[in-house]
């Protein structure tokens, strides 16, 4: 790229280079500027988006289907007022070093971290499944008791983060949770029909600004 009234560098020199390069899309934008930084950087931006993904997106976010998986910590307040700052600050370090562990055994990412909680993703809602029971395990084991919320749907990927309506359901099903339990959406019990994973019928339940009632599952 090159704007023609460079005051630098002469376009002619920027057509010289751009013919010299096998496979180069060579794009002269109007300005002097030779700072790419500086005068009219959407354009630019526009042509690199373009150049590495074949469209111009404009900003929009990109949507994919994925299994949120939310986890938290039972009484954690009343178990840091226990421990002590400290105590609890170390704990939850063992806690996070563990969880992500398992993360990286059953392929699962990172999305946010609230502390004693996370924000995780799974392409597949029987992998998030069977990650939930290790991470109950392994917490077990240092004696911590979590909640864990599944729920799968369409999320918008801003970033390295998700957003939309299903991220709000994953969050609102683990609410419901009680302490050690998996507790999942319908949907996530249907696309894992057939698999060896069994289920309790928790009923159905408002979730906090999410329209209509949601039918949930525990993990037995």
């Amino acid at each position: 790229m090159h704007r023609v009234g460079d005051r630098i560098n002469q376009v002619a020199l920027g057509r010289f280079l751009a013919d010299r390069i096998p496979g180069a899309r060579w794009v002269e934008l109007p300005g002097d500027d030779f700072l790419f930084w500086a005068g009219d950087t959407d354009t630019i931006a526009d042509e690199v988006e373009e150049f590495l993904t074949g469209r111009r997106g404009g900003g929009e976010p990109t949507r994919v289907v994925a299994t949120v998986m939310f986890t938290d910590v039972v009484g954690s307040t009343e178990r840091a007022r226990a421990l002590g700052d400290r105590a609890w600050a170390d704990l939850l370090e063992v806690h996070n070093a563990r969880i992500r562990a398992e993360l990286r055994r059953f392929g699962g990412r990172e999305i946010d971290d609230a502390g004693d909680g996370f924000l995780t993703s799974f392409d597949s809602p029987a992998s998030a499944i069977t990650c939930a029971r290790a991470v109950l395990m392994s917490m077990r084991e240092i004696g911590v008791d979590l909640r864990i919320g599944l729920h799968t749907g369409e999320c918008d990927v801003v970033g390295h983060k998700l957003r939309g309506i299903a991220v709000h359901i994953g969050a609102r099903v683990a609410s419901k949770a009680g302490g050690g339990e998996i507790l999942v959406s319908q949907t996530v019990k249907d696309l894992v029909a057939g698999s060896e994973i069994a289920f309790q019928d928790r009923g159905s339940h408002e979730l906090k600004g999410i329209p209509g009632d949601w039918r949930l599952y525990s993990v037995v």
